[in-house]
């Protein structure tokens, strides 16, 4: 006790000794480890984040010599060059085609990771027969592939969806995989010992306590399904953002082309906020637990 109440009074005389170091433990830290930010304070950092990047973009562009600042257009270029393609070329038919191909693929995907993965984590024998292809396939490109749908479904929108499925589902199933593993064991003790079945424990136990993960690693990967989006697009498509991007590159309107960039960007982003909405009121629990 004596030890402790001599360790206060020395630091109390250092600092009283020492009044900038007090100053300066006193003061608050910029960056703190382990805090969180209001949701005004997040949109007020999210907002300067995306002042600079235009602003870095802006200045790059003056810096640019004349007469190649037409393969790097300002930020308003881009935004006029998307304007006229709503107003004057139908643009958003096919921004509406892209995410019908988006989203349908990756449900598709969903369909076939969501159970798989929790299979495979639930019961070893699975794991151990369908593991080991499924880790090899993540190695795969799936552009590799294009060739190969195109002969199977040809140039439709089946092969352009299956391209999506392919770059998708063996990553979300190894995600799931291991989401189902991170379940803490006494859950799953318990509902035995209370006599829950094999199918209740997978089905209310696992797969609820692992669904945040889960919707987690849905919303991580379906941001890889728009990174294939316009390789889907640009193979013998008629329409879509990525055909769109395509045609602009062969007139070199690097504007249009960003246009494209800058649509998918836009999609992303508010793919990303349903996600995280979606997920804040499907699991109240999850939000008490990380608050």
């Amino acid at each position: 006790m004596s030890s402790v109440q001599g360790k206060e009074m020395s630091d109390t005389s250092i600092k009283a000794g020492n009044p900038e170091l007090t100053k300066t433990r006193d003061k608050p830290k910029k960056l703190q480890l382990l805090v969180t930010l209001s949701g005004k304070q997040t949109m007020t950092y999210g907002l300067i984040g995306a002042l600079v990047f235009f602003g870095l973009w802006e200045v790059a562009h003056l810096l640019t010599a004349e007469e190649a600042k037409r393969f790097l257009p300002s930020p308003l270029s881009v935004v006029q060059a998307l304007i006229t393609l709503i107003q004057e070329k139908d643009y958003m038919a096919d921004v509406g085609i892209s995410a019908y191909r988006i989203f349908g693929s990756f449900f598709i995907a969903c369909a076939i990771a969501v159970p798989l993965g929790i299979l495979m984590g639930c019961f070893a024998p699975i794991r151990a027969l369908i593991n080991p292809v499924i880790s090899g396939a993540r190695y795969l490109p799936a552009a590799s592939f294009i060739p190969l749908l195109l002969v199977w479904f040809g140039p439709t929108d089946s092969q352009k969806m299956a391209l999506l499925v392919l770059g998708v589902v063996f990553f979300l199933i190894a995600l799931i995989l291991d989401n189902t593993e991170a379940v803490a064991k006494e859950l799953i003790e318990a509902a035995q010992t209370m006599g829950a079945s094999r199918r209740e424990i997978v089905i209310n136990v696992v797969g609820r306590a692992a669904s945040p993960a889960i919707m987690d690693s849905m919303r991580n990967m379906i941001a890889v399904a728009y990174t294939y989006l316009v390789i889907a697009e640009i193979v013998a498509a008629q329409d879509g953002i990525g055909a769109v991007m395509m045609r602009a590159g062969r007139f070199l309107k690097v504007d249009v082309i960003m246009a494209g960039i800058l649509t998918i960007g836009i999609m992303g982003v508010l793919t990303d906020i349903v996600f995280r909405v979606t997920a804040h009121y499907a699991f109240p629990w999850n939000r008490k637990r990380k608050g």
